[in-house]
């Protein structure tokens, strides 16, 4: 009995770290276009805040991985969950844009190096990746809701205390989280063995696995282009007409959506090839941006939103893990899936500052069309990918 309760605390603990790290996430970030550019910001001064970011998360992200790699994942974790609440209360009284950039560029480089650490946490609890990380998923979700809730009934600025009051939950939870023993002991004696064997697996070695190179240059363009969509699709809405508390409902329900394909992972992330995996959400994404870039009926426009935004998106999150579990060695994944955050950042940086300036120049369906064809040279360039069918070990299952 005192076994079955050690377990179901243990499981209790891992859904309060999933739930409130990914509820923080969303209620920091989801609105923080409609919030700066009510403040009274340009899209460009958006663009440039939001690329900001993306830029101190590539040059965070590999640090925390390379120290994830050396030291205990959870501990490392807590104090960068900590750092990340100082820098929550900073942004909520930050009014200058170079404040602004200050405060969101420290927040998410925290927040976004962590990510990459917490999903390769999930496969190491003791219970199925999907039953963990769907309380994520479940945790952005509502914290998107109640992003907007917070915004237009109590105030704009509430959101970023509400952050930091999650994040400390996430906190407590990680405290109390204990991964499997069994595969926390294969993971330290892959570490063991390349100390015993004095091998350099430093970052750099990862950029001579030319397929692991490929990745890097799709999964940057991928999620460069999902990043603009989850930054203007919200103020993309409000200038369609919509309210905000019909958009937060949108947001909410999208991120709903990602629920199935979290929880039942382990019925295709195993089985099907790794090539069909990441063929499957780019076509989501492409039927996503024909919609937005060619105006087509709001309500088609609504739809791929909920079928596109986070579904298509999840899918390829887990792709990195098991492309990192194909090509990569067991003690360099933590440091591989950070060089994928950071490749990812690099490019939503760019990518930020020109959709910005078309925003601007043109307008959010101009923008769109833009990304439409750029999603589709992804398209292109994984039909020619030549990536192993799976992984040796199952993940998901």
């Amino acid at each position: 009995m005192f076994t079955v309760l050690k377990t179901k605390l243990n499981y209790l603990s891992f859904v309060m770290t999933y739930f409130f790290y990914y509820f923080s996430f969303a209620i920091f970030s989801c609105l923080i276009a409609v919030y700066l550019l009510d403040k009274g910001f340009s899209p460009a001064e958006t663009s440039l805040v939001v690329s900001s970011s993306f830029l101190s998360s590539m040059i965070a992200q590999p640090i925390i991985g390379s120290l994830s790699d050396r030291y205990s994942l959870k501990r490392v974790n807590q104090a960068v969950f900590l750092l990340a609440c100082f820098g929550g209360i900073y942004f909520a009284y930050a009014s200058s844009l170079i404040a602004c950039i200050i405060g969101y560029s420290f927040v998410l480089a925290l927040i976004n190096g962590s990510n990459p650490i917490l999903e390769k946490l999930a496969t190491l609890s003791p219970y199925k990746y999907g039953a963990i990380r769907v309380w994520g998923t479940i945790g952005y979700a509502v914290g998107s809701q109640a992003a907007g809730i917070i915004y237009a009934f109590i105030a704009p600025q509430a959101i970023f205390f509400t952050f930091v009051l999650t994040l400390v939950l996430a906190m407590v939870g990680l405290y109390f989280a204990k991964p499997d023993m069994k595969k926390q002991q294969l993971l330290q004696k892959a570490k063991n063995k390349q100390q015993h064997t004095k091998q350099k697996t430093h970052l750099f070695s990862l950029f001579k696995n030319h397929l692991f190179v490929q990745y890097l240059l799709i999964a940057g363009v991928f999620f460069s282009l999902i990043n603009i969509a989850n930054t203007y699709i919200p103020a993309m809405f409000q200038a369609e007409g919509l309210k905000l508390t019909v958009v937060s409902n949108i947001l909410f329900w999208a991120v709903l959506c990602e629920v199935p394909v979290v929880f039942f992972s382990y019925l295709f992330m195993d089985r099907l090839s790794n090539k069909i995996l990441l063929i499957i959400p780019t076509l989501i994404v492409l039927a996503q941006f024909f919609s937005f870039g060619f105006n087509l009926w709001l309500p088609i426009q609504v739809f791929w939103t909920l079928f596109a935004k986070h579904p298509a998106s999840m899918i390829f999150v887990m792709m990195n893990l098991k492309i990192v579990a194909t090509l990569i060695p067991e003690d360099q994944q933590i440091s591989a899936l950070a060089l994928i955050q950071t490749i990812r950042n690099l490019a939503s940086m760019l990518a930020q500052s020109l959709f910005g300036w078309l925003l601007e120049k043109s307008g959010y369906h101009q923008m769109f069309l833009i990304a439409f064809g750029l999603i589709a040279c992804v398209l292109l360039a994984l039909i020619f990918y030549r990536i192993p069918k799976s992984p040796k070990q199952k993940i998901f299952s």
